[in-house]
């Protein structure tokens, strides 16, 4: 396969139009996308390719971060139910075989020594976790906490002692 002059002049025409590299290497015919791409890539054609829905993908952007603000605010507000409520039911152990949908997966101990099982509690909906454990499982998204608030050495202390009992 050699690139004609013939060949190079439609390319140029067609990768001007928008056309993708798969489209241009069917016009053209015994050309593989990749030999287009390559050779768009030495003449140095624009690697963007204008797209005809320019107005619409703006808007689909502020739609999605739209729907990304309202969706933290629904998960911190969950999360906020969970730290406030403080009687967790006690642990249900079992082993592997006897997990359903709604037992909660957090796993006790080390996979290999015989002692190992998982908590059992009742899973909250559209989760894997009961809700003490969705505690640990699911930090806040995008904040660092602060080690040394006088708030988290009290809840992670509760936490403990919760667990140590359970």
């Amino acid at each position: 396969m050699s690139w004609t002059e013939e060949k190079v002049n439609k390319l140029k025409e067609l990768w001007g139009k928008g056309k993708t590299a798969s489209q241009i290497s069917e016009i053209i015919g015994d050309v593989s996308r990749n030999a287009v791409i390559g050779k768009a890539h030495r003449l140095n054609l624009s690697a963007k390719i204008k797209t005809r829905n320019t107005v619409s993908s703006q808007n689909f952007d502020t739609n999605i971060e739209n729907n990304n603000s309202k969706k933290r605010k629904i998960r911190r507000s969950k999360f906020q139910s969970l730290i406030i409520e403080k009687d967790f039911e006690p642990e249900n152990p079992k082993k592997l075989e006897e997990l359903d949908e709604n037992s909660c997966k957090w796993p006790i101990g080390h996979p290999e020594e015989e002692s190992f099982y998982f908590c059992g509690r009742k899973s909250l909906k559209d989760f894997s976790y009961c809700k003490l454990h969705l505690l640990y499982a699911y930090q806040p998204k995008g904040k660092k906490e602060e080690p040394n608030t006088d708030k988290d050495e009290e809840g992670t202390k509760y936490i403990e002692k919760k667990i140590s009992t359970a």
